[in-house]
């Protein structure tokens, strides 16, 4: 009731008259009361004329009234309509705006239809994915929210466990030299107080002595006093010689109690300066929604970025034990798991550190000079052992080397793509060895190797001492030789998930990219980030996560560590 107040027909209002409108003519765009509808709906002009009911002219959304179908410039109706500018047009508007506009088409016939036309159903579909897009991704953030949420419990139970853990065992420690206190307290306190207890006695014995010597002199004759004497004599002397003994047994030294707190535990108080770190870390989104119309051509075509939009932003760096700030890096991996080894040919061991590049444990140590390392696969990483011409699988989780690998000549670079893995030399050959079966196959035309890398069956590698870049094809094929002004002296390469080659520039300290094709690069990373002699490099294709490792100056002194960079 309260609705049809508001639905006045338009003929008597301008009279003045509040008349309830019951039709809606489409055309005139007018509502009519029951009386105006009459002559409307018997007009010659207006028979033809659509019309709907007031109330579902009253649904239709706020921005479909105020389209009309006159043109609001010229005020006549809209005939034509131009798919240049996408808009209906009056005649009046042909002429003012439109007379270039080749395609112009009778409005009539584009309106034909138009609600059972496959656009309706297409729009109705976009409004229903669309629709489905956000719920989906509302219930993936709140599904990121409540995961969140138990990740913080979880935080905060490992924050008060170690604390739990910390105060236990201090109160061990504390208990343990409590204990020690006590049963060095009470040896020393017994030892003294026998000692005492044993002096008290020839105290007595003196005291009764003394005793005896007085009613002696009083009351003896000559001869019993001089024969005393001798007696007492006697006790005096044995009573002194006890006490030089005593005191040349160096039971007259003094023994003080003292405590020695350590110095690891003072070393919390001063260079312990937080309980630890709080990181936000960034993983790709699990979220799968619904391509739009428009984007759905495109996603079948997957979006290679440009070369120019490959820039790293730096995330950590290795945080290496004091003892530690000789590393000598020759190969730095990111592990499936996001961890990372370092090769250290200084102390010939093979490093385990954290996804936040905190140093957990050394993995293994070589007898002889290891050159580079790979993953290998199944928690194994490959490690080369250069002139010895062996390459051994190393066991991460079980930290011992569960294989060794005898090959016919010596083995510097090291790469695996996860169904093989090549070991190359400085020489002519290098070989490929098959995961499987673990059968050897000699690769010919790879001269001057210093590092490998493996990609879509292409094996790429860098010749330092030419400074080049090359590319062969599986079957042996070359396919390119890169060189350019910005690579001198190229070490560690390693490439993207979209093929672009990452390169070590290791004299003019630098990180280069060069183009799938093996036509452009660019420099990434230079002395302004801090990079120094760099040697090593490494990409998960996955998380697009990259190490790098380079010379850091600290302490008055070079050292090497490796930088983590997004990508």
């Amino acid at each position: 009731m309260a609705s049809s107040v508001k639905h006045f027909c338009t003929i008597c209002l301008d009279d003045g008259i509040s008349n309830r409108a019951v039709t809606w003519c489409t055309e005139c765009e007018v509502l009519f009361c029951e009386d105006c509808k009459k002559p409307h709906s018997k007009s010659r002009l207006s028979n033809n004329h659509k019309t709907i009911s007031s109330e579902d002219y009253h649904e239709l959304p706020k921005f479909m009234k105020e389209i009309s179908s006159q043109c609001r410039d010229h005020k006549e109706k809209f005939e034509l309509y131009c798919s240049f500018h996408a808009c209906p047009c009056c005649v009046q508007c042909i002429t003012d705006g439109h007379q270039k506009c080749q395609d112009l088409k009778p409005l009539s016939d584009i309106l034909k239809q138009v609600k059972s036309s496959a656009s309706v159903q297409l729009f109705e579909k976009d409004l229903k994915d669309v629709k489905e897009n956000l719920d989906t991704a509302i219930k993936y953030l709140q599904t990121r929210i409540s995961t969140i949420n138990t990740q913080k419990t979880k935080a905060v139970e490992e924050i008060r466990y170690m604390r739990k853990s910390i105060n236990d065992y201090l109160n061990k420690l504390e208990q343990d030299i409590l204990n020690d206190l006590e049963s060095k307290h009470s040896k020393l306190k017994l030892n003294m107080a026998t000692l005492v207890q044993q002096m008290e006695q020839r105290v007595s014995q003196i005291n009764q002595t003394q005793c005896q010597f007085a009613k002696m002199t009083q009351h003896a004759t000559e001869l019993q006093v001089y024969i005393g004497l001798r007696e007492i004599e006697k006790t005096t002397s044995q009573t002194e010689k006890y006490i030089e003994d005593l005191e040349s047994e160096d039971h007259f030294i003094e023994k003080n109690l003292q405590v020695n707190i350590s110095s690891a535990l003072q070393s919390i108080l001063r260079d312990v300066k937080s309980f630890g770190d709080i990181n936000i870390n960034t993983t790709s989104s699990t979220l799968q929604i619904k391509a739009g119309r428009k984007d759905q051509a495109q996603h079948l075509i997957s979006k290679v970025p440009g070369i120019e939009q490959i820039k790293p932003s730096l995330l950590t760096r290795l945080t290496t034990p004091k003892d530690m700030k000789t590393l000598s890096i020759v190969a730095c991996r990111i592990l499936p798991d996001g961890k990372f080894i370092i090769l250290d040919c200084n102390k010939k061991q093979l490093l385990l550190f954290s996804k936040d590049g905190i140093f957990i444990r050394i993995v293994v140590t070589f007898t002889q000079n290891p050159c580079d390392a790979c993953f290998f696969r199944n928690d194994t990483v490959a490690v080369s052992l250069g002139y010895a011409n062996q390459t051994t699988l190393v066991d991460i989780e079980k930290n011992k080397i569960i294989q060794t690998i005898n090959l016919s000549h010596d083995c510097y670079g090291v790469a695996s793509d996860g169904e093989t893995f090549v070991i190359c030399t400085t020489d002519r050959q290098s070989t490929r060895v098959n995961l499987n079966d673990m059968s050897h196959t000699i690769l010919e035309g790879m001269e001057g190797v210093e590092r490998i890398s493996l990609f879509q069956g292409n094996v790429y590698w860098t010749i330092s001492s030419e400074n080049k870049v090359c590319c062969l094809k599986s079957t042996g094929e070359p396919l390119w030789t890169f060189q350019h002004q910005d690579i001198d002296i190229p070490v560690g390469i390693t490439l993207d998930m979209n093929g672009f080659v990452y390169i070590v520039s290791s004299r003019n300290n630098s990180v280069v990219v060069v183009s799938p094709d093996g036509k452009t690069c660019k420099t990434i990373l230079s002395e302004a980030d801090g990079i120094e002699c760099p040697y090593q490099i490494d990409i998960n294709k996955e998380t697009r996560i990259m190490i790098v490792s380079s010379q850091v100056r600290e302490d008055s002194r070079n050292h090497d560590t490796a930088f983590v960079y997004k990508i």
